[in-house]
């Protein structure tokens, strides 16, 4: 669409020249995501404060145009693509941390903060922030709040739900609130910051961001395990998290995506029927007993190997077949389809056993790897020509019937965004929907927060 002359004007003399652009060149900068999906917005912003963003939103309701937040576009689900053009609000230079208060164990931050360099941030006061997703040294907190992306690390210390206190930001309206505490305790009406955390910008833009700070554990010890297939591996997952030891980070690798890393990183990637990556963290004096417990419980029919990292190069070392796997996929397919869905920890045999058999069944190649201490594995399909992707996409939805049969759902942290909304009726039922629909309908009623994500 044509933005009309008089919203045009809004958005120069709200953000300045500087900051707002119609230009082709940077419209499609941000006309796409790692989705590799796209569509032209017609405008793009840059935000640097709250008031900037209640203005926009009332301009663009005034107009019927929609508006779509985002931070570096890192999610894969097509969630910050602008499918109805609109005006496209970048948060990056929205980049500020506003407070960093140990005794309070919170931290307060613009949406635009990397999630790295708010850990760097916090290091020195022996705090961090858990949220750790792969991405972290370039995606946003924002955009983590947004998709409720987490990483390896949710196992043991929870998603950005968990570990958010509240939040300021703007509805669909242009009316700016804010929601949530600053204490660990609260009581007082809806959880708005819950509600929002997840919403993938479809309910309101966050502005700002109180978070829940975690101590940094003064020791870590990384665990590597080889298994005869993927399902003694999945029964030793379910084993190490029905003890009392959590670990900080449990992570799964099958024989496929083992194989690729081995081909991409050499010999000092392991071939095994399956491995589990497992870290536990605390203080040095209770660390010997945490690994000998889960050491225990990694022990089991099917074990090969296990392996305890005496020293940071040999930690290193040992997650080098997690790091090879990314390289290693785009090696075989460019256009792989990266779904991360997520069932009870005890489903985890029949999740892994069932996607083994839909492989099979459609002849599409798929590598399995991911936060297995959560349920939380990684779908990876990698189609080498049209056929297989034609395929793909048929295997695709019976992998999410799978994951909804075993009590499941359909993302732990990508989301839903534009790839995985015609899905959403197999995971809720109508009334939930209805209900959802309606929420919408409260915090933007013109629905013009990033229209054509997350709702069928």
């Amino acid at each position: 669409m044509k933005l009309p002359t008089s919203l045009l004007d809004i958005l120069h003399a709200t953000f300045g020249a500087q900051a707002c652009s119609t230009h082709e060149a940077e419209r499609l900068a941000y006309a796409y995501d790692n989705s590799r999906r796209h569509a032209l917005p017609d405008a793009v912003v840059f935000a640097q404060a709250h008031a900037q963003v209640e203005t926009l939103v009332r301009a663009c309701r005034e107009h019927g145009v929609p508006v779509i937040a985002r931070g570096r576009g890192t999610n894969t689900t097509g969630a910050t693509v602008p499918v109805q053009g609109g005006v496209v609000v970048s948060f990056e230079r929205m980049n500020r941390i506003l407070r960093i208060d140990p005794d309070n164990r919170l931290a307060v931050v613009e949406p635009g903060v990397l999630n790295g360099d708010l850990q760097r941030a916090l290091a020195p006061h022996g705090f961090f922030w858990p949220p750790d997703p792969t991405s972290s040294p370039w995606c946003s907190i924002g955009g983590n709040l947004a998709c409720n992306a987490a990483g390896p690390r949710t196992v043991k210390y929870g998603s950005p739900r968990e570990n958010t206190l509240g939040l300021r930001a703007v509805a669909g309206t242009g009316d700016g609130f804010r929601c949530g505490t600053y204490t660990s305790k609260g009581a007082t009406g809806y959880d708005f910051t819950r509600l929002l955390i997840g919403s993938e910008g479809t309910l309101a833009l966050i502005t700002e961001a109180t978070l829940k700070l975690t101590p940094k554990p003064s020791g870590l010890r990384t665990l590597r395990a080889t298994y005869r297939d993927v399902t003694s591996a999945a029964h030793a997952v379910a084993r190490i998290m029905a003890q009392p030891v959590t670990p900080c980070a449990l992570e799964f690798i099958d024989d496929v995506a083992l194989q690729l890393a081995h081909d991409h990183g050499g010999d000092s990637v392991p071939l095994a029927g399956a491995m589990l990556m497992i870290e536990v963290d605390g203080e040095p004096a209770t660390l010997p007993s945490s690994v000998d417990a889960i050491s225990r419980a990694a022990h089991g029919d099917g074990l090969e190997t296990l392996h305890v990292a005496q020293s940071a190069e040999e930690t290193q070392a040992l997650w080098s077949a997690r790091k090879a796997l990314s390289p290693a996929q785009r090696t075989i397919s460019p256009n792989k389809i990266n779904e991360d869905v997520v069932v009870p920890v005890s489903r985890l045999p029949e999740l892994v056993h069932g996607i083994r058999q839909l492989s099979r069944q459609h002849d599409v190649l798929i590598v399995t790897f991911g936060h297995a201490g959560n349920g939380n594995l990684h779908v990876n399909l990698l189609p080498r020509d049209e056929a297989e992707h034609e395929r793909a996409h048929a295997c695709l939805a019976d992998v999410f019937a799978l994951v909804i049969a075993l009590q499941g759902t359909l993302s732990g942290e990508h989301g839903i965004g534009l790839v995985k909304r015609e899905f959403m009726p197999l995971a809720l039922e109508p009334s939930t929907l209805g209900l959802m629909r309606n929420v919408k309908s409260a915090f933007d009623p013109d629905g013009i927060l990033n229209p054509g994500k997350l709702l069928p």
